[in-house]
């Protein structure tokens, strides 16, 4: 089985690397050249454009940022619907809108193709692992022609319904943990505020019922203030609108996931779309005109000149 991968950045790049160790065939596509040069060098092909990718590849895995994104790779000028062979498939693991997911599988059905949408969750730790949860929508038997490669990418691999279900899950996915980090957040500039350190709050609060998969993957990202982004604000940003345009469109309130969208918003306004999710502890911490330092603390406030 011959692979095309397109969209090679902070998940794709290392997704793409794990199918190479895995021995598939590769071909790789990306706006920046470097970042397919680095592949080529590890043993993957390089193509001149989303077109020429599918008429080398039997499936084309596509891990951009939006919908536009992934419209313009698939049905655009020199798109893959148009070098894509009848009967290849086609798996969007980008996050996306389900009502565009559901679109391009009709198109790509209309053209004798087969489409999934396979979101995932785990961000770069996961992706480099091979470690990410994967949610697929699509036939079954698209999904079990899938299977083995989802096996290199991830390790909680779920079929959850026809097309954009998978873009459904995800969008759930990214609600609970938009929650859960400014739930963390809270908790940790409030506590260290009172005179607790941060590293031993989390450390409590993991052996019991809060115990949560963020505090334990990103610890250090909030304990140390390392911004490096995993995964960046502004695209867990765009996956709340998703979110809530869902919401909209069933009737579903949801209010929750509203504060941490404005939350978000008003860090992109300061300029820190580009740190990772996580960062929206410095909101908290501004708020509160204290920083959270490791080591114990008296309630003493901090200056906030680094945030």
């Amino acid at each position: 089985m011959k692979v095309g991968f397109i969209g090679l950045g902070i998940m794709g790049k290392p997704m793409a690397r794990n199918l190479l160790k895995a021995g598939y065939q590769l071909v790789v596509y990306n706006r920046t050249q470097s970042k397919m040069d680095e592949l080529v060098r590890e043993g993957a092909e390089a193509a001149q454009n989303p077109r020429s990718l599918g008429e080398k590849s039997d499936v084309v895995i596509t891990m951009l940022p939006d919908s536009p994104d992934v419209k313009e790779v698939i049905e655009g000028v020199d798109g893959v619907f148009e070098g894509a062979e009848k009967g290849s498939l086609l798996i969007d693991m980008s996050t996306i809108s389900p009502i565009v997911s559901r679109e391009l599988s009709q198109k790509a059905r209309d053209r004798g193709l087969r489409m999934l949408d396979a979101p995932v969750s785990g961000g770069e730790p996961g992706a480099e692992q091979g470690t990410l949860s994967i949610m697929v929508g699509g036939s079954v038997q698209d999904y079990e022609k899938a299977y083995p490669l989802f096996e290199v990418l991830g390790k909680t691999i779920t079929h959850v319904g026809e097309a954009g279900a998978g873009q459904v899950v995800k969008a759930c996915n990214q609600i609970v943990v938009a929650s859960i980090i400014g739930g963390v957040s809270e908790a940790l500039v409030l506590g260290a505020k009172a005179g607790v350190s941060p590293d031993l709050i989390i450390d409590t609060l993991s052996g019991g019922l809060a115990g949560n998969k963020i505090m334990e993957v990103r610890r250090n990202n909030f304990l140390e203030h390392d911004f490096k982004p995993g995964f960046k604000l502004e695209l867990h940003h765009k996956d709340l609108g998703i979110a809530l345009a869902a919401g909209r469109k069933y009737g579903v309130s949801l209010p929750l996931t509203s504060i941490s969208d404005q939350l978000q918003g008003a860090l992109i306004a300061k300029g820190k779309g580009e740190k990772d999710h996580t960062a929206m502890l410095t909101l908290i911490e501004e708020m509160a005109q204290y920083e959270i330092t490791v080591g114990e603390r008296k309630g003493q406030d901090q200056s906030l000149s680094g945030i």
